[in-house]
């Protein structure tokens, strides 16, 4: 067996790790709540566990949603405390719509993960391969990274509220109660005794845990998929580089390579339009929710500066920047992928494309007529996501809470 083909059959054989490899952490993040595309034939038996799963995880968020709703709007008349509860009832929102976003757009998911199991089957260069592997080990550390900052900063929210203890007068009888971070409906579930104050705590820390799965899986999805129509985008302008040192080395395949090269274009847009499917609902949930949570999070921090209780600060500040993550990585993809697929015409302009044969330089022109109507990944169709998008959300953020400020400083 000579070098190059054992190359390939090494390859080969790793085609299924790596591709593994670039899934890794959102398959782990995705798996436990029953958001991972599970393969078409399945059993009945794991149909129902897959439902169940289903249905459970959902309870756990219902079961302090709902209540934490009916306490907003029937039994807490106090402005300051609504308030102090909108920001967490916000994030069990957008965590159950983005859940049931990513419910329903499972096949579109498996059909992506079948696209980039393909890719990495397709690849027969080393150097290819490297350029996949770079992009996926950025789409995992991306996805790390939005994981580790948005459990850490929630959960540290959620419990540094519960560490405290407030005073409350039950009749004749004076009793102390760790305080929830969504409050519940005394009419459904009276947490004021023990042990279901206990009890509500533990299953708010398990809904919490799951609406911060949600998030993370949706932003370490599209980090991944991102990053790899990122690495396909790059291995063709290697490839249209080449395209002239093939020629001038007498290749006579130069014309089949410049078919494989517009084939491999095709398929890259299509997996980015796949991407811009599945990701723009969920962007514009997490566009407009996190602009209105990181309003309500400066707006705590302003106003619990004064008592400076450090866990609640600090809790404030590592959701704030967390959430700014979230927003900054959905628009940091839009951005780098119009740009990557922009940049597909003007590599193929600035090659020396005068030295191939008049009919392959001719079909460049094609190639460059497609990558000027660019794809682009918006929210909800509404909005282009762009770093300028990054900063139009702070801003915007900012005079919600100069809004905030004036409306409860006049009451």
């Amino acid at each position: 067996m000579t070098y190059s083909e054992r190359v390939l059959t090494n390859i080969k054989f790793t085609y299924k790790s790596n591709n593994d490899y670039s899934l890794q952490l959102t398959r782990w993040f995705l798996m436990p709540i029953a958001a991972w595309p599970r393969p078409t034939a399945t059993t009945t038996v794991e149909r129902i566990s897959l439902q169940a799963q289903v249905l459970a995880c959902s309870s756990l968020i219902a079961v302090v949603m709902i209540p934490c709703i009916l306490y907003v709007s029937l039994e807490e008349k106090d402005v300051q405390i609504k308030l102090s509860v909108m920001g967490p009832l916000s994030h069990w929102i957008m965590g159950t719509i983005n859940y049931w976003l990513l419910l329903t757009r499972s096949d579109d998911i498996r059909e992506c993960v079948q696209h980039m199991e393909m890719d990495w089957r397709l690849v027969r260069r080393t150097d290819d391969q490297d350029v996949m592997l770079r992009y996926a080990k950025i789409g995992r550390f991306v996805a790390g990274f939005c994981a580790v900052f948005m459990q850490s900063g929630t959960f540290l929210f959620v419990v540094a509220k519960a560490m405290t203890s407030i005073t409350i007068i039950v009749g004749n009888e004076t009793t102390s109660m760790h305080p929830m971070t969504c409050p519940i409906y005394s009419k459904f579930i009276d947490t004021r005794f023990s042990p279901t104050n206990e009890i509500m705590l533990f299953v708010e820390l398990l809904s919490c845990f799951i609406v911060n799965s949600i998030t993370v899986g949706a932003c370490s999805l599209a980090a991944v998929f991102a990053m790899h129509a990122y690495g396909q985008l790059s291995m063709l302008f290697s490839w249209l580089n080449n395209l002239v040192e093939d020629e001038k080395k007498a290749n006579k395949l130069v014309e089949r390579k410049l078919a494989t090269i517009v084939e491999h274009h095709l398929r890259a847009l299509s997996f980015i339009s796949r991407i811009e499917n599945i990701m723009q609902n969920i962007c514009l949930v997490e566009l407009v929710g996190c602009t209105l949570n990181m309003c309500l999070l400066a707006y705590y921090s302003i106003t619990n500066w004064s008592d400076f209780d450090a866990a609640k600060i600090t809790s404030y500040i590592i959701v704030y920047v967390s959430m700014a993550f979230n927003i900054f990585i959905f628009c940091y993809i839009g951005e780098i992928l119009t740009e990557q697929c922009k940049k597909v015409g003007e590599k193929a302009y600035m090659i020396n494309w005068y030295e191939l044969p008049h009919k392959t330089a001719l079909g460049l022109v094609l190639i460059i007529a497609r990558s000027s109507n660019v794809i682009k990944i918006t929210a909800g169709k509404l909005f282009q996501l762009s770093i300028a998008t990054f900063g139009d959300v702070i801003k915007t953020s900012v005079v919600y809470l100069n809004i905030l400020r004036t409306m409860t400083h006049a009451t």
